[in-house]
């Protein structure tokens, strides 16, 4: 066969088996790997050999090391494999004169950069290799090693390295490579064997140390140096969990796999594309920073061939994940970093520098750079450092750091910082405005577009002056004190407003403690000033969150959360509504706490601002499901308002409404229903009947009527609701499809199965158009949908299945305690029970009540209701006095909590019936059926299809006791009604036909 890149090629074998040992500085691995995977294909016999002579061992002695290998040497050549060592320039080009000459033969090389090399590789004749593509490379290798008349390549096998020029095809944010990276080839390749051994789907491995030794520099060596073994490399900021959550659900953006903006969604089709491969293979996804280890199972993508590196401090990753420990620089690796970075040094210089700082990454970068951009004798250096030169801040604050790291390590920080006050004024004044932002990527760019008045005197130049800020920020980013952000590239093409850069939380630290005199409130009245100044206003607008995620982590650095000015609390209340509708309630939950005890301090309880934080702190509270909380909040605060003569009618009516959701889902019914009465009547005084305000208060009302069993009365409410909501808002609005979707539920509960179906079918096609398919109201939607078509018998796919996707996506979106995924637990479990998976069943019913019990208590009935779900189990079982056990006590219950005529209790009395007519106690059966029946006639009307259950359970208990022609009378009736309403082919009708028991599933619902 003729390669096509190389047509003509003659089929001939090669004129001798040639034997090529390919040497490379780890650096340049990825060439390496190609290199020797191209000259395998033309039957070479290729060997990697990574080269780090020891700068003690002669450079001659080294080089003749090489030759002991058979066949020719190939040298992977760039100005960075001659720092190797590092070796003075004259090392190398006397060694290359004066010992390869005589050896020409032996030794090849390739080139691949455009930098200048050392005058003495002219000697190698290096075929360059830089900027050209792949076929052409191969051409200049194929040619350098006299293999141009060699056979057509065979294909290879296993997996091939891309050409290191070509692109990733989907490369995320990582760190520009480190130029000065040094040494960890060994971690390196640990790292890549202990991700590449993994069992398929357990390919994840965490980098773990204390703060400042190079993980991260680690991680970003390994995405560059390995990237050729990848598709797909994607980096996510990961020490604050909702911009984590925004990072890694942007790759779904990225791959094309959605057109969501919601965080849930993307994360869940993300991690379902890595486990399928889909649409790239070869994946490596990079958590930096990533602490909290219970989230894991969140995001890690189990299963598949994608790879995940981890960095953290936390230990805890799990058995599946491999744990790689992060030690400092061996004493080679710093010397040789500082002697690159500072040429002046010597060894034994360096030797006493790595020493005094215990080799710690981040301490020698930043003795190299301070060594290397000012020149400073390196005696000098340490006599300052070793003196404890006197540092400005607070001592009793820096010595928190004195566990980890040294004294000198401290005094190191304080020289620079003396020494930029006196050469480069601004570069500290910025570092200082840093310093006021929290620690990792910081949006400092955004004081460039703050007006003049928003700016001190002294700060002014920061808007007026691009070269001395740009001036400023090259200096910080020289002497290692921040690195550009992994997106600055792009911002700083878009301009300086736009600029982002990285500053490592322990520089951080000891950079704010050093300043802590410098008029610190000042500058953190600028960060609080700029981020009100970048808030988008428009928090309900997805497309806003990326920028709030962004906001968020400097809330609490820069004083916002104590700020009165106005713009300011704006911001962070227009931050709790991002993390409400985004679905970041753990957040939100712990910034609405912070903010109270913050306002507390200089506003009343009754001030305006705090009442719009309590309403935004209570429904956050109320959606994550801690329910009591956000009661004890709504309660004082409308009993401190109804105390007040003369009130604010609109703050009343807000609280109001507050307290009566808090109601609902507390199992007060009857009690949330009054309020909920009261808001709409007042709303309608204050606003008319087609304000936006008026109609969630009708919607809420709805749902109120919907919980005491009123299923019709609440149908009609929310009819009338979603006909406002179209004309007003229109048929997309959010708004809007929440109120479809209720009327869907109405028309279910009231047994008009095919109306709620067809009506909920369009509402799901909606939700996911405008929400996206995982949006928390899109996938409540979904459920009722799955709902629907089993109440009809239209189920049009696998009905497991999309109860198991659904379950996990609400656990993704959720977590698996949240209310919403008990609820799609209890249906997916009854659904098994139904199929005969009663083992499975049995363990979801199981855990769903449990969850009910913590989340709501015992006396509510939710928890309640579940019991007789867990009696179907047991009857499914065969344990029937122990199913009638827990029939009786359901129905006891929800007599008490619900009343006798309420249609939750009438479904657990048609299930008490049962039971004792399968136990024998056929008496007690037919008299409690025959009171159901009667009461469901009363309530739910004659053709309903829980009366009708009620009827066929009566006539089974008739015969049972002989009565046949009752039986025969009210069976016939029901066949004929069930026919006439849900068709003849309907499930129901099909099984009252075969004289099966009915049942009925108890379905939780909240709110």
């Amino acid at each position: 066969m003729v390669d096509e890149r190389h047509p003509g090629a003659s089929a001939a074998p090669p004129h001798r088996a040639e034997r090529v040992l390919v040497v490379f500085p780890g650096y340049h691995r990825s060439w390496a790997s190609w290199l020797t995977q191209r000259l395998e294909s033309y039957g070479c016999r290729a060997t990697l050999q990574r080269w780090d002579p020891s700068r003690d061992q002669p450079l001659d002695e080294a080089l003749g090391d090489l030759l002991l290998a058979p066949g020719r040497v190939l040298l992977v050549l760039s100005d960075w494999f001659f720092q190797l060592g590092p070796r003075r320039e004259a090392e190398w080009n006397t060694v290359l004169r004066d010992f390869v000459p005589s050896r020409a033969e032996r030794f090849a090389a390739v080139n691949l950069t455009n930098r200048t090399l050392l005058p003495a590789t002219a000697v190698l004749e290096p075929a360059d290799l830089w900027g050209v593509g792949e076929e052409e490379a191969e051409r200049r290798l194929l040619a350098r090693l006299d293999l141009t008349g060699a056979r057509s390549p065979a294909p290879m096998a296993g997996p091939v390295s891309r050409y290191p020029n070509d692109p990733v095809a989907v490369w995320g944010d990582v760190p520009r490579r480190n130029r000065q990276f040094t040494g960890r080839d060994d971690l390196l390749n640990t790292i890549q064997q202990r991700l590449t051994d993994a069992a398929e789907g357990a390919s994840v491995c965490a980098l773990v140390g204390m703060s400042g030794i190079g993980k991260t520099q680690l991680a970003a060596e390994y995405a560059h140096r390995f990237s050729p073994d990848y598709d797909v490399v994607w980096w996510v900021n990961s020490d604050q969990r909702n911009t984590q959550r925004e990072r890694f659900g942007e790759l779904a953006v990225e791959l094309d796999l959605t057109r969501s903006s919601e965080p849930g969604e993307r994360i869940r089709v993300v991690r379902d594309a890595l486990r399928r491969g889909e649409p790239y293979q070869r994946s490596l996804i990079i958590f930096d920073s990533w602490e909290e280890s219970e989230e894991a199972a969140h995001f890690l993508p189990r299963g598949g061939t994608s790879h995940v590196l981890i960095t953290s401090r936390n230990r805890s990753w799990g058995a599946s994940t491999a744990v790689v420990e992060v030690a400092g620089f061996v004493r080679a690796e710093s010397t040789a970093y500082l002697m690159r970075r500072a040429p002046h040094v010597s060894a034994e210089e360096a030797h006493q520098v790595a020493a005094e700082f215990q080799d710690v990454p981040l301490q020698m970068a930043q003795a190299a750079a301070l060594l290397g951009e000012s020149g400073m004798e390196a005696a000098e250096y340490l006599r300052m450092v070793r003196g404890g030169t006197s540092r400005p801040g607070d001592t009793a604050a820096l010595s928190r750091y004195l566990i980890d790291y040294s004294e000198s390590s401290l005094t190191s920080w304080s020289i620079l910082i003396n020494r930029l006050r006196k050469s480069e004024p601004h570069a500290v004044e910025l570092l200082t405005l840093c310093s006021a932002f929290a620690p990792g990527s910081i949006p400092v760019g955004l004081a460039r577009g703050l007006s003049t008045e928003d700016l001190p005197e002294r700060l002014r130049w920061i808007n007026s002056d691009l070269p001395a800020w740009t001036r400023a920020m090259e200096t910080l980013v020289n002497y290692s004190v921040l690195s550009w952000d992994s997106r600055a590239g792009t911002k700083r093409e878009a301009g300086p407003e736009e600029q982002s850069v990285h500053m490592h939380r322990l520089v951080h630290g000891i950079v704010g403690d050093l300043t802590q005199g410098d008029d610190r409130e000042m500058y953190r009245q600028v960060v609080r000033s700029l981020l009100a100044e970048a808030d988008p206003r428009r928090p309900e607008d997805s497309r806003t969150w990326p920028r709030y995620a962004e906001l968020l982590p400097h809330l609490d650095p820069s004083g916002a959360l104590s700020s009165t000015g106005t713009r300011v609390r704006t911001l962070l209340l227009n931050c709790l509504r991002y993390c409400y509708t985004g679905g970041e309630y753990q957040v939100g939950a712990e910034l609405a706490e912070r903010i109270r005890e913050q306002w507390s301090e200089s506003s009343g309880p009754d001030d305006p601002s705090m009442l719009v934080l309590t309403t935004h702190q209570g429904n956050i509270l109320r959606a994550s499901g801690r329910f009591r909380e956000a009661y004890a909040l709504d309660s004082a605060r409308l009993e401190r308002l109804r105390a007040v003569p003369g009130a604010d009618e609109e703050a009343l009516l807000t609280a109001t409404s507050c307290l009566a959701a808090d109601q609902r889902f507390l199992g007060q019914y009857a009690e949330a229903l009054q309020l909920q009465r009261e808001v709409v009547s007042t709303a309608e005084e204050l606003f008319g009947p087609d304000e936006s305000t008026t109609l969630l208060a009708s919607h809420n009302l709805a749902g109120g009527l919907r919980l005491i069993g009123h299923y019709a009365e609440a149908y009609e409410t929310d009819i009338q609701t979603l006909r406002r909501r179209e004309t007003l808002l229109r048929a997309r609005h959010p708004h809007t499809l929440s109120s479809a979707n209720a009327c869907a539920r109405d028309l279910r509960l009231m047994g008009r199965y095919q109306e709620a179906l067809a009506r909920q079918e369009l509402g799901v096609r909606r939700y996911v158009q405008v929400l996206g398919a995982q949006h928390t109201m899109t996938l409540w939607a979904r459920h009722n949908l799955v709902l629907c078509e089993r109440r009809a018998g239209a189920a049009k796919q696998d009905t497991g299945t999309v109860l198991a996707s659904l379950l996990e996506q609400q656990e993704q979106a959720n977590g698996r305690s949240h209310f919403s995924t008990l609820a799609v637990l209890t249906d997916y479990g009854n659904y098994l029970r139904q199929y005969g998976d009663v083992r499975q069943a049995k363990d979801l019913i199981a855990e769903a009540e449990d969850g009910y019990r913590r989340l709501l208590g015992q006396a509510h009935p939710v928890p309640t209701g579940m019991q007789t779900n867990v009696g179907l189990i047991l009857q499914a079982e065969g344990l029937r006095d122990s199913a009638l056990n827990m029939f009786e006590q359901a129905l006891a219950g929800l007599r008490t909590l619900l009343g006798d005529d309420h249609p939750v209790t009438l479904g657990c009395a048609l299930n008490a019936a049962g039971g004792r007519n399968f136990t024998g106690r056929l008496e007690e059966a037919a008299e409690l059926s025959r009171d159901t029946l009667r009461r469901s006639r009363q309530v739910m009307g004659e053709d309903h299809p829980l009366t009708l259950s009620c009827q066929v359970a009566l006539a089974a208990d008739l015969r049972a006791l002989r009565d046949g022609a009752e039986a025969g009378k009210l069976e016939e009736d029901a066949l004929q009604r069930l026919a006439r309403t849900l068709g003849a082919q309907h499930p129901h009708a099909l099984s009252a036909r075969q004289r099966v028991r009915p049942y009925w599933d108890f379905e939780p619902y909240l709110g």
